[in-house]
């Protein structure tokens, strides 16, 4: 019987060999999708964080099991994105002021401080509802991603790939987590709203601001190149970004009357994936030669 549980995997991903440029002679959608690297820690760390103080309000044993295998999966996450941040250090590119901003946003305006202590249950269903809709969104691109052959085509580096689809791949297959526990303490279609209507254009400001600082500090452009919408809509339209329409789309799917992110993406290719991504079997490979050596 195949065991379906949400649970974190052990993976290892060797970063030597990547270039700054990842995608060889396209700066643009290298560091359009670099932002996901400064965005991702943070963001999930604070997941985390919240998820954890929702748990005492579970009261469905599977979906408690669910988000703590959740909350698992989203700080592996964190941990191997935070490794790539540092190997642009090493390549001359400091995505440091950027992810400072990044944090400031998680850790004070979405604190828990933000609001005052009469309003703590409030505001922990009011983050939870942020949470599942940012979720939704991170659903579409896992899903996204593990289509996005013309990456493939450019030559864009392996490694690089891995690491994305393994992330997108867990996404897709964790996909109504966020969604459920929403539903189970709260579900209100005003707050799935407004939530809904605050992150989708928040991602796409995030997105733009972020690919604009790692093209304006790129050691190797040295200020020649900035980031323009020009170039966004020609990657889009080559299939190496996601397509405004599709992000925008996203949007009414998520306020229909009778959603569930199960609705979404495609469940059993996201498991494939998982089960030959090389850096989850490079990671199984080494535990098992340093079990054989200790025999």
């Amino acid at each position: 019987m195949t065991d379906t549980s949400i649970k974190p995997r052990r993976v290892r991903f060797s970063w030597e060999e990547t270039p700054l440029h990842w995608v060889p002679g396209d700066p643009f959608t290298t560091h359009l999708i670099n932002v996901l690297h400064m965005l991702l820690p943070a963001g999930e760390r604070w997941f985390v964080h919240v998820f954890k103080q929702a748990l005492p309000y579970i009261q469905d044993p599977r979906l408690k099991a669910e988000v703590k295998g959740f909350m698992g999966q989203e700080g592996t996450h964190a941990v191997a994105h935070q490794r790539v941040l540092e190997h642009m250090r090493e390549q001359g590119l400091d995505p440091g002021p950027y992810v400072e901003n990044i944090e400031w946003i998680f850790e004070r305006m979405l604190g828990d401080d933000t609001m005052p202590p009469i309003a703590r249950t409030y505001w922990l269903k009011e983050r939870v509802a942020l949470i599942a809709a940012i979720e939704h969104y991170t659903a579409v691109l896992g899903q996204w991603i593990l289509d996005a052959r013309p990456l493939d085509d450019a030559g864009a580096d392996a490694v690089m790939m891995d690491l994305l689809r393994w992330h997108g791949a867990e996404e897709v297959e964790h996909r109504s987590v966020a969604f459920d526990l929403f539903m189970h303490l709260d579900g209100s279609y005003a707050r799935r709203t407004r939530t809904m209507m605050v992150t989708g254009p928040m991602i796409v400001l995030l997105l733009k601001r972020g690919a604009g600082f790692l093209m304006a500090n790129d050691p190797i452009l040295r200020g020649r190149l900035r980031a323009k919408w020009t170039h966004y809509f020609y990657r889009a339209h080559q299939g190496r970004v996601p397509t405004l329409r599709s992000l925008a789309l996203a949007v009414p799917r998520y306020l229909r009357p009778g959603f569930h992110p199960s609705q979404e993406g495609d469940l059993r290719q996201a498991l494939d994936y998982i089960a030959i991504s090389p850096a989850h079997a490079e990671f199984l490979s080494l535990t098992s030669e340093t079990y054989r050596r200790s025999q």
